[in-house]
Order: C-alpha cells, then structure tokens, then sequence
C-alpha cells in the first residue's frame, strides 16, 4: 500500500521544528535524482500555516503542518507535459531537477504548480524548476543509513508527524480526514483533530459586578439533535469546542439562583465570541 503520513494537529505546539529541518536538509544540498538545492528563501516544501480562531478576547492559534500531499491522483502528474512527474510504487511523488524545463514556452510558468490545489510546488527562479516536497526519499532510500524517516518526522519534539507503512497506520488513518476532500486527489497526508469551530463567552452577574462561575452552557445542534456542554470557569469563561460547521446552534446558559439566558439560533459558520453574557437572579 506504500507510505503514508498521519499529522495529529493537536500534538502540534508551533514549535516550527519540522520546517526547520526541512530547509536544513535541503537548501544547498544537491540530492540528485531526487532533488536539486533548494533555495534559501521563498521555499517552503514544509511549512507551517499558523490559523488564528476567534476574536479579541476569545481567540486561539491552530498549527497545522502543510506539504505535499503525494496524491494517489496527482493532478501535477496529469499537467506536467514532458512527464518529469513521476509517482513511485512507495505513493511518493517526485519531479525529476534534471528533467523539469519549467515549462520555459509558458509565460505563466510550470503547469504542475497552477494543476495543485494545495498550492504546494515552487518554481525555482534560479534554476528554472518546479520543486516540492520529496517526502525525504534519499533518506528512504538509504543516502544516510543513520536515519530512517524523513527529517520532519525525526525532529518533531511532540511525535505530531507519524511516517510509515499505509497498512501499518490504517487505524489512525480510518480516524483521520484529508485536506481538500471534494479537490478528489486521494492525498496521503491525513490529519486528525483538524479545528472545528467554538462557541465561547462570558457570563457575568451586573447586580454583584462579578464573573459567575460553574454556570453550565448548553448548545443543542438544531440539525442533529447532538447536545455539547461545559461550564464557566473561574474566571466565568466558557468555550464549546469541536462544533459542526455551518450548523444552527440553541444555546442556554443556566445557575441556580438565576434566570436561565437562552439564544435560539446562533449560525456557526466560523468560530463565534459571543461576549459578555449577563445573568439576573430570580426575585
């Protein structure tokens, strides 16, 4: 079944180790066949996109490690016109530096960068190449019998990039998503815990001038019936995570001693900060 790689998002720190690596192993490293240098700035072959969530003061930082995807359907394979795109029997994909003209007759450039829906392949100016992700096949391949997995996989502190064999990662695999599912591209990168949007706030008693704790907030997927809940905490916040997109939302937030505050339809459509939510106590 080949390789495969399972990035766990939520293990994920930012710590930005991964990309690191990957410049370290290849700008201003020759690993012909498989790879020409690539350059020191504008290449990311692994990159981390860094998705803010919320608004002021409800807000989070996503970290989600992005790179080719080495598609069983690679749309790159299918626009590159001489063929230098090749996909080896392992599911890596590869674009062979001494075979790639860059598409020089295109004024737009190589096909295979507009042809990827994952915005993934660069053009190296100096070298006039489309370059991208190898997933470290030299290292596969034995280049340096010391290391075993590609560079992003070996340096990550947090285990958040798991690298194998497709039948050997099938369980997590069966539990993850792909990016871009309707691009139909059939990646091998696969993702678990990828952001769903929040619900979140802060409840506040006006007549004590004080936050409310252990309040508890309910929101009831109007769609599916499906209920979250969870309490406010010390400081009266509260944050109703792991929401479905683009769902309606009842939400209620109850206290003994208080009139329960209720919203009949909130639209997730992204993360929502509803503010300052105030509770008056029952006369």
């Amino acid at each position: 079944m080949g390789k495969a790689l399972v990035i766990d998002v939520a293990k994920c720190t930012g710590c930005y180790c991964c990309q690191i690596a990957c410049k370290d192993e290849h700008a201003e490293n020759d690993w012909s066949p498989y790879a020409k240098p690539q350059p020191d700035t504008g290449h990311f072959w692994l990159k981390i996109n860094e998705i803010e969530r919320g608004t002021t003061p409800k807000v989070k930082v996503t970290y989600i490690p992005y790179l080719c995807m080495h598609c069983d359907n690679p749309p790159c394979i299918q626009a590159c016109p001489i063929r230098a795109i090749t996909k080896r029997p392992d599911g890596i994909v590869l674009i062979n530096p001494d075979k790639c003209d860059g598409c020089r007759a295109l004024e737009s450039g190589p096909k295979c960068i507009k042809a990827c829906p994952y915005n993934v392949i660069y053009f190296n100016e100096q070298l006039k190449i489309a370059q991208k992700c190898t997933l470290c096949a030299h290292i596969l391949d034995g280049v340096d019998p010391l290391v075993k997995v590609p560079r992003c996989v070996e340096v990550c502190p947090h285990n958040a990039i798991i690298f194998g064999e497709y039948g050997d990662l099938k369980g997590l695999i069966e539990k993850a998503e792909v990016l871009k599912p309707e691009a139909n591209t059939q990646p091998r990168v696969y993702y678990l815990n990828l952001p769903k949007p929040f619900i979140a706030g802060e409840v506040y008693d006006p007549e004590l001038d004080e936050v409310i704790e252990g309040a508890k907030v309910t929101a009831t997927d109007l769609t599916s019936g499906k209920t979250y809940y969870t309490e406010t905490d010390e400081f009266g916040d509260f944050w109703l995570q792991n929401l479905e997109k683009d769902h309606t939302y009842k939400l209620t937030v109850e206290k003994d001693g208080y009139i329960t505050w209720t919203l009949d339809e909130i639209k997730v459509e992204k993360d929502v900060n509803l503010g300052e939510i105030t509770l008056l106590k029952k006369k």
